[in-house]
């Protein structure tokens, strides 16, 4: 590899670039990709034309970015430009390892794979069971996982239940690599909201993510405290028009839409007199992990994924709106409980949640894989063809 035994090239493919502040995955490369140049790697962050900040600081970062074309529409976006990045990264950049984000990018792993590319693919969720899929996208991830079980040199996931059912479901093992916070020990109060005395709501306006239910809830809580919602859908439609409808016909609701501002959303969280998190499918999710760094007294739906992350540190409710507004308003007319859920919710994400183990974690994964030339262990990759094989027939 000449040079690059020295200074390795990586390519980071799937997400929207950086710095960009769209989603989980932009977040983790926000924190990585410096890292990673920091550690004496050459970076390459692909992306989408327009979805990153030229003027960030984080720009300034000696991390090179390339943005592919493709086709912005919902149910083609990830899969369009992850082939091109995909093509751009194994005909002209020549890495020597690629990180491979979202299992839709299955797909384009055999590419990589041809050239001799060794590949880490960070699964995300379940994503062939989120409500907001058709049953065509659908499909479409779940072949994505299958490929990616078939051609990914390794796997990262960032929960181990989410290990656990890639274990059972295509036979692969991977590494345990969750999402990482950034504690919050100063800031100030967001004007016209008084510290823990507001309820906070952060999410993408999806359905999996208890949108209806929570906005539901929404007018009883406003009865007896403000309400901050923080979100869109990004395309418009129902949850967009609702949250809009409750800010204007209640004084005390505040949407905000999408906020990109990490210092605002930052104090939001360690403001919160409670933070309801609603997820219920995905694994280990960036906004509560962040939530427990700023030390959010939080209200989380009751999911397996949640109780991994959150243990003692959180409360946990079905998702119908009156159980949600009750335990949430309970929990507003309860300072001494506030703080004692504050205090064990930094504990946890500072003992097991912090950027440091998470980027040490990915570079290591990494390093692992550059012997490798492209090609995974073959007795793991065989007893994963064999498990594959069996579920494929199961499906039928």
């Amino acid at each position: 590899m000449g040079d690059s035994v020295t200074k390795p090239k990586v390519a980071i493919i799937g997400t929207r670039g950086y710095p960009s502040y769209y989603g989980g995955f932009e977040t983790a490369v926000r924190q990585l990709a410096p890292y990673l140049a920091a550690k004496g790697w050459d970076v390459t962050v692909y992306g989408r034309p327009g979805a990153t900040r030229a003027d960030d600081v984080l720009s300034k970062e000696p991390v090179r970015t390339i943005a592919t074309p493709g086709i912005e529409r919902k149910s083609l976006s990830t899969l369009t430009y992850g082939l091109t990045s995909t093509f751009h990264a194994a005909c002209i950049l020549k890495p020597d390892v690629a990180l491979v984000m979202n299992v839709a990018n299955g797909y384009a792993l055999p590419l990589l794979r041809f050239r001799g590319i060794p590949t880490l693919v960070n699964v995300d969720g379940i994503e062939w069971e989120r409500a907001k899929w058709g049953k065509l996208a659908k499909a479409v991830f779940r072949g994505g996982a299958r490929a990616t079980a078939r051609w990914a040199s390794n796997l990262v996931f960032d929960a181990r239940a989410i290990g656990q059912r890639w274990k059972r479901d295509f036979g692969r093992d991977g590494v345990f690599i969750p999402y990482g916070g950034d504690p919050v020990e100063q800031a100030d109060p967001v004007k016209n909201l008084v510290p823990r005395r507001y309820v906070l709501y952060v999410a993408r306006f999806v359905p999996e993510n208890s949108v209806d239910a929570f906005l539901a809830a929404v007018p009883s809580i406003a009865e007896h405290a403000d309400v901050v919602v923080v979100g869109s859908s990004g395309y418009g439609g129902e949850f967009d028009e609702r949250a809009q409808h409750l800010s204007e016909t209640h004084d005390r609701v505040h949407w905000l839409g999408h906020v990109s501002d990490d210092r605002m959303l930052h104090s939001l969280w360690k403001h919160a007199g409670a933070y309801f998190h609603g997820h219920t499918v995905g694994g280990t999710n960036p906004a509560l992990v962040q939530a427990m760094a700023a030390g959010a007294p939080t209200v989380a739906r009751d999911t397996v994924y949640n109780r991994e992350v959150l243990q003692d540190a959180g409360l946990f409710v079905p998702g119908d709106s009156a159980s949600i507004s009750s335990a949430l308003l309970a929990l507003l007319a309860n300072p001494v409980q506030q703080e004692q859920m504050s205090a064990a919710s930094c504990e946890r994400a500072d003992a097991e949640y912090t950027w440091e183990a998470v980027c040490q974690g990915y570079e290591a994964a990494l390093r692992d894989l550059l012997s490798i030339e492209g090609r995974p262990n073959d007795g793991v990759q065989k007893n994963s063809d064999d498990l594959i094989d069996q579920g494929s027939r199961g499906d039928r």
